[in-house]
């Protein structure tokens, strides 16, 4: 999905003359280096479009204003969060009961109670409620609260990996409740659980948290953080170097500026976040698999990782991680321009004067779009072109907003990202599976392979990890005879901060960074170093 998608942030009020994405923060009040002892500003691409959980906000964990009934550590291993103990399973692990943790109370004063749970399941799977996450709840047949601090979930089918859906992040009935989830005033102004709560939301600027004083984990020593909105890497990598910004996301190229500052540290994160190419189906050209499979073949993605990333990541063959277990050893494939020319003459696209193929008068070209500002994504799109045209494709590379490419995507190609940590179903079901085509930025091709969608069945509502790994094999076998998408590289997450605290480290991370992800998932821990 785009990065223009779901990512939590937070801010303070009192910091709301002290930053903005546009202009230089006032040094009063503040160190020599341009921060202030107990605050963080750190500059992202982009903004969330809601901070409502119901709508898809902190859906995969670590949003600020929330917590869910479980949570993942640095490891990725889930332990308690609102919840008290990891899940009781039983019938055959088609129910799950949550005890929830004393004395919880949202930022309101007001207590947790497993109604809030309820409502929050009832709500983001309710169908009028406009969010695209709702088959990742399919196996929920129904919740129930068991007096004010146990929740009963029971599925329809036993689903190995239902506990990890369990860190969807839990809204109080008491006020979002009495709201529409789509249209209601909680969706920019949360209540929430979390160890911070939102204090101002300057829409295109910038979003200020401050530490929540009821927050059943402890009062944070960072009081007060900021997410600078900074489209351009450039200027974040401008704003960081003048002590504007105590932290910034920076592409490969703008992070290695920084390597001699004794100042500011690097963290590079692994992560399942892919580049790809959509090939819709509905397009003439990149509806015919001839082209798709040769696309496949043409693309050098080592050159990619090396020259686009620096190094910082890994060419992606499919939507998985050559180092995730779930990953088919051996469908790596190098770039083989032969065997793309052979997948074309048979498929009747023949060479035209210009080097460009052509088949029923209809030349072998058309647009890709990639989002304006985005340089990583830019400079993808170029390198795929250049691939293309060495197979007589003619790729037109062309920047835009996402506003422009929404409406365009069920026919143009569009440079994507995506990637879901904890399960290969978190990522492949929504990419893949026909039943979402077109259902937002879920499976944004239109891809409908009947054989990708049983896969995709048996890995869902298997127990047994042997025929789950069997799933996703065939699965990914599959995209490589049938791909529709181009995938290009798995790209790690590079971040450059003051170093001023400590406790920040990285987690293994999904497509959504910027806001809860980063060296930043767990600055409620952060201790000022000494």
């Amino acid at each position: 999905m785009s990065t223009r998608r779901i990512r939590g942030a937070a801010v303070m009020a009192a910091l709301a003359t002290a930053v903005t994405a546009c202009s230089a923060p006032s040094s009063g009040g503040r160190q020599g280096d341009g921060t202030s002892a107990g605050s963080v500003v750190i500059g992202v691409a982009s903004e969330p479009d809601t901070l409502s959980p119901l709508l898809g906000y902190g859906k995969d964990g670590n949003s600020k204003i929330f917590d869910g009934l479980l949570a993942r550590d640095a490891d990725l291993k889930l332990k308690p969060a609102l919840a008290a103990a990891l899940p009781e399973v039983t019938d055959g692990g088609r129910t799950y009961t949550y005890t929830l943790r004393d004395g919880v109370e949202f930022s309101d004063g007001e207590p947790l109670t497993a109604d809030d749970v309820v409502y929050t399941y009832r709500t983001a799977r309710d169908p009028k409620t406009n969010n695209t996450f709702k088959s990742e709840l399919d196996a929920v047949k129904e919740v129930r609260a068991s007096g004010d601090d146990k929740v009963v979930f029971t599925l329809k089918y036993p689903y190995a990996p239902f506990a990890a859906r369990t860190v969807l992040p839990i809204v109080p009935e008491h006020v979002a409740g009495e709201q529409d989830p789509n249209t209601g005033s909680f969706n920019t102004k949360p209540v929430g659980t979390g160890p911070y709560v939102l204090a101002n939301w300057s829409q295109g600027e910038k979003l200020t948290f401050k530490a929540n004083p009821r927050y059943w984990g402890g009062e944070p020593k960072v009081k007060t953080f900021t997410m600078a909105i900074i489209g351009d890497d450039n200027v974040r990598a401008t704003r960081l170097r003048s002590g504007d910004l105590d932290g910034a996301v920076l592409p490969p190229n703008l992070a290695a500026t920084f390597k001699s500052d004794d100042g500011k540290r690097t963290y590079q994160a692994r992560s399942y976040d892919f580049r790809a190419v959509t090939l819709p189906t509905a397009n003439k050209v990149t509806g015919d698999r001839a082209i798709r499979r040769a696309l496949d073949a043409a693309v050098d993605r080592e050159a990619m990782v090396g020259k686009i990333l620096d190094g910082a990541g890994r060419p992606a063959y499919g939507p998985l991680p050559a180092d995730d277990p779930a990953f088919t050893k051996d469908i790596e494939r190098p770039q083989d321009l032969g065997k793309a020319a052979k997948i074309l003459d048979e498929a009747g696209w023949k060479p035209g004067e210009d080097g460009i193929r052509a088949k029923d008068g209809r030349r072998a070209s058309f647009t890709l779009l990639y989002p304006s500002g985005d340089k990583v994504r830019q400079d993808h799109a170029l390198a795929y072109a250049s691939d293309a045209k060495k197979a007589g494709i003619d790729v037109r590379a062309e920047s835009a907003t996402w506003e422009v490419i929404e409406p365009r995507m069920k026919d143009d190609a569009v440079l994507a990202g995506f990637g879901s940590t904890g399960d290969p179903d978190f990522g492949l079901y929504t990419l893949l599976h026909s039943s979402l085509a077109g259902d937002g930025f879920n499976n944004m091709a239109h891809y409908d392979n009947p054989a990708v969608d049983r896969a995709l069945d048996n890995g869902r509502r298997s127990q047994d990890p042997a025929e789950r790994k069997a799933a996703y094999d065939k699965l990914q076998r599959a995209l490589v005879q049938d791909p529709g998408y181009t995938f290009l590289t798995h790209i790690d997450h590079l971040y450059v901060l003051a170093d001023r605290w400590d406790g920040l480290s990285t987690q293994l991370e999904p497509h959504e960074h910027g806001f809860a992800s980063g060296p930043w998932w767990n600055i409620e821990d952060w201790q000022p170093k000494k």
